[in-house]
């Protein structure tokens, strides 16, 4: 028999590579950019056409490459700042990954003009497939120009991946400001389709901050500059008043590196904790710079996630300088001791609240009504459900009512269909609310009413979330849910990447109600809202729909409309501590009887669960 095991050609080993480092036009983005970067460039013009799968054009104007190394580049592992395993771990620069260019030369067709400044011509090269097609002389400025075309020409499965022109694009624009903010004293632009989205001057960071994300937050930024003997942090974070309902404008770089982390997120939010309200966040752009030996960079290709050799102190660090910022800059609550002298003279602030007067106060029946008996967070006493069991006597028929299921995965679930208009349905649903039988609703969460079969209980949340969920999933396949429109449009001002993620999206959110048109740079107006919502919400809703959108569950691959359907169902639906008045109650659980999937919500939980009498004749039987 022949032997089995063999060498890849280096073409093919070059294309499995550049899996790994190129998944996307934005990859390649990042690594020519910070190339150039690491060239010494002042000046770096990016171009893009077709969302980078066409073309993917890095300009700039830094030392250039000799003919020799000009050619070098391209092959693996070539680098010029590794030449001993301990200097893997003191590099401040950031492109030293000799297999980028080499893996971009494996995927697409390259072009490559670059020249010295002490050199008369420049040098010319193309490249595809892994192997050099020309080479010449070439008169060219001081500088490189790296064209990267048609990504994926040769892969093609790989190219089918790629996501529509709208969703590369938030990508690319992520990848750019990530860099464009790291290095302030460098101008940048970007191109896409021939129109100039950025024109980045060179300047200090709250200039280049203001620059990407909008003069809006010019007066809206608190400086953080903490230095210590382990680590250095500088940079700005936003005052509360500039918290958004999406996290796109939070920025974390170590060594001028951007990195993700949940762990840093959570210290900065932390030291926010009781400035902002739950379910906003706040603006951060944020440098730690430390030695490089104490941070691994290499725990993922892209660089985007790195280990601390002690993250307890690093987390101290990020939020006692947050912190620190907002008390200086007397952001976090203080008292006011600059009031207004006519204040000062009133009776409440000048006279002393003596223990007669407390006394007195608190024993009134105004204040005892105020602080017990309308307040969401009282149990009421038990004796207000006295007589409960007669309410058994009082059903009269019902349904077999068989237990919710407690558990069944995603795959198991049948796919909404048609859903009727009306309360009726030919089927004979278990949820049976007679209008002899009266709902309530407990810790404002549960809907609990009386069934022959016992008692049910029902998720007020997940409920809702059904009911939105199949009427939005027969909308947006079928009949459009109907508009009203604004008297007073409404603008919402995105960051960049939120605005080409709302480009993306604005045709699928039509059928769902919601009118949404471009309104220039990063900005839409929000022209009609789904018919019978309130109006006043309409950005914070749409905000919170993007963060949902951008942060749904990952191991659900589900098409983007789904998820739109799924995000925009979560986030209209009501909440748990919302109370409810009887007719709502009665209406929830006969919309979630007519749903096609009833017993279960939209991520596979239970909807409803049934105490039966016979449980509950056992609780009391000793």
């Amino acid at each position: 028999m022949s032997d089995l095991i063999h060498l890849l050609p280096d073409h093919i080993a070059n294309q499995i590579a550049a899996g790994e480092v190129i998944q996307r036009p934005a990859s390649a983005v990042k690594e020519l950019l910070e190339n150039a970067v690491d060239a010494g460039a002042t000046e770096i013009r990016l171009i893009i056409q077709d969302a980078g799968k066409s073309l993917v054009q890095v300009i700039d104007n830094g030392r250039g490459m000799s003919d020799t190394d000009a050619r070098m580049c391209f092959e693996r592992h070539a680098t010029s700042k590794i030449s001993r395993i301990e200097d893997l771990f003191s590099i401040r620069t950031m492109g030293f990954r000799g297999e980028a260019l080499a893996s971009i030369a494996a995927v697409a067709q390259v072009e490559l003009r670059t020249r010295r400044a002490e050199d008369n011509l420049g040098s010319y090269l193309e490249v595809e497939n892994s192997g050099v097609r020309k080479q010449e002389p070439v008169a060219s400025p001081v500088g490189t120009s790296f064209s990267m075309k048609n990504l994926f020409f040769n892969v093609p499965a790989r190219r089918n991946f790629l996501k529509s022109n709208a969703a590369e694009m938030r990508h690319i624009v992520d990848e750019f400001i990530h860099v464009a903010l790291s290095f302030p004293e460098v101008f940048f632009s970007l191109s896409s389709n021939g129109q100039e989205i950025y024109h980045l001057e060179k300047g200090s960071l709250k200039q280049r901050i203001t620059q990407v994300l909008g003069s809006a937050y010019a007066a809206k930024l608190v400086g953080v500059m903490e230095q210590t003997d382990y680590l250095n942090i500088y940079g700005f974070v936003g005052k509360p008043e500039a918290a958004k309902k999406t996290r796109g404008d939070q920025y974390l770089f170590v060594n001028n590196r951007f990195i993700r982390s949940a762990y840093l997120n959570h210290a900065v939010m932390n030291a926010f904790h009781d400035l902002v309200p739950e379910g906003n966040y706040p603006l951060y752009v944020l440098f730690i710079d430390l030695d490089p030996a104490q941070v691994d960079i290499n725990v993922h290709p892209t660089k985007q996630e790195i280990k601390f050799e002690d993250e307890k102190i690093v987390y101290a660090f990020v939020n006692a300088a947050v912190k620190h910022a907002l008390a200086q800059y007397s952001v976090a609550p203080t008292l006011d001791f600059e009031l207004d002298p006519s204040i000062q003279q009133l009776d409440a602030v000048s006279k002393p609240f003596t223990e007669d007067k407390k006394e007195a106060v608190t024993g009134s029946s105004l204040f005892q009504a105020f602080t017990q008996k309308h307040q969401a967070h009282t149990v009421q006493p038990a004796n207000n459900f006295r007589g409960w069991q007669s309410l058994y006597q009082q059903a009269k028929g019902g349904a077999d009512l068989p237990a919710a299921p407690t558990g069944m995965s995603f795959g198991e679930q049948s796919q909404p269909g048609h859903m009727p208009s009306t309360h009726s349905s030919k089927k004979e649903h278990p949820l049976q609310l007679s209008e002899d039988i009266k709902p309530f609703q407990l810790h404002q969460a549960y809907i609990l009413f009386q069934h022959t079969e016992g008692l049910v209980m029902v998720h007020q949340q997940l409920a809702h979330e059904r009911v939105l969920y199949e009427r939005m999933r027969q909308a947006s396949e079928g009949t459009p849910i109907a508009m009203q429109r604004s008297l007073f449009p409404a603008v919402m001002h995105l960051s960049p990447a939120d605005a080409a993620l709302m480009a993306e999206l604005v045709e699928d959110l039509k059928p769902l109600g919601y009118l949404v048109e471009p309104f220039g740079k990063d900005s839409y107006v929000i022209q009609a809202t789904p018919s019978g919502m309130d109006q006043g919400n309409e950005i914070s809703d749409l905000e919170a729909l993007l963060e949902s959108y951008k942060h749904f569950n990952p191991d659900l691959k589900c098409p983007a409309r789904e998820k739109l359907v799924r995000s925009l169902a979560a986030r209209q639906a009501t909440k748990a501590g919302t109370t409810l008045s009887e007719r709502e109650m009665r209406s929830l659980v006969l919309d979630l009887s007519a749903c096609n999937q009833p017993n279960l919500s939209i991520n596979g939980q239970p909807v409803y669960v049934i105490l039966r009498k016979e449980s509950l004749e056992r609780m009391f039987r000793g």
